[in-house]
């Protein structure tokens, strides 16, 4: 079992920045977990934005985030990061951070996810 705490969001102007950070804590090593992040806009579905395998070698990014955002994990902090770069107001949504044993980019798949905090970009 992990527990999630995401953080770092808040209200910003377009072509800023913000990095989200999700905290993982629980009876398994962070280690264990491949980690992904999530996001769901009102009145839709919530769909991928980026991923990060477990040894962190591998990261994979929706076609939408490309080149703006960049994924990253500190094992030592138990902790993963969305550093969000050129935001957008279709950036607006709240972000989800999920775990899970295989690194995936479905919605739905991982097995642990968090509360979400909200990421507002004013245009």
């Amino acid at each position: 079992q992990v527990q999630l705490v995401e953080s770092g969001g808040g209200l910003v102007q377009a072509g800023g920045s913000l990095r989200l950070s999700c905290a993982a804590s629980g009876r398994t090593s962070f280690s264990y977990y491949a980690m992904g992040w999530f996001r769901q806009a009102p009145g839709k579905e919530r769909e991928f934005v980026a991923a990060i395998s477990r040894s962190g070698g591998s990261t994979y990014y929706a076609d939408s985030v490309k080149g703006r955002f960049t994924i990253s994990g500190d094992n030592a902090k138990n902790t993963v990061y969305l550093r969000m770069n050129s935001l957008k107001s279709e950036d607006t949504a709240v972000y989800y951070c999920e775990a899970g044993v295989v690194v995936t980019t479905a919605r739905g798949a991982y097995n642990y996810w968090g509360q979400g905090t909200q990421v507002t970009v004013s245009s």
